[in-house]
């Protein structure tokens, strides 16, 4: 599997590696239970800070694409392929488009919307 971060693009780093990891799956360059290198090995590789593979690790474990066994590494989620073609972010986009749409239609402000959607994500 070849990864090829570009720092001038407009997409953040962490993304473009979920992307790639991903893409990596749905093409079978990489099965199911395959090791991923270590979060410090990957980032000296790509020459990227660790936080940044770390955090790609830690959406990409949220979303089964991979799994961390522990000291033993971080390897392919045996439901990757199913699980890689799943975009969280395009759901919530239509989701929140949905209810917004809802709530201008029944008279709420932008304002209002902006005011509760802060409550809700302080309370949470």
């Amino acid at each position: 599997m070849q990864i090829n971060i570009d720092i001038e693009a407009a997409t953040p780093l962490f993304t473009q590696l979920i992307n790639q990891i991903k893409q990596a799956v749905v093409n079978g360059d990489i099965e199911p239970g395959a090791p991923l290198p270590s979060i410090r090995q990957l980032a000296n590789d790509l020459e990227i800070n660790n936080k940044t593979v770390a955090k790609a690790y830690q959406l990409l474990e949220r979303d089964s694409v991979i799994q961390s066994k522990g000291y033993r590494g971080s390897f392919i989620h045996p439901d990757a392929l199913t699980n890689s073609t799943i975009d969280l972010n395009q759901w919530v986009e239509k989701t929140l488009t949905k209810v917004i749409t809802d709530f201008k239609q029944a008279g709420v402000t932008d304002s209002e919307i902006r005011i509760a959607f802060g409550h809700i994500l302080k309370n949470k």
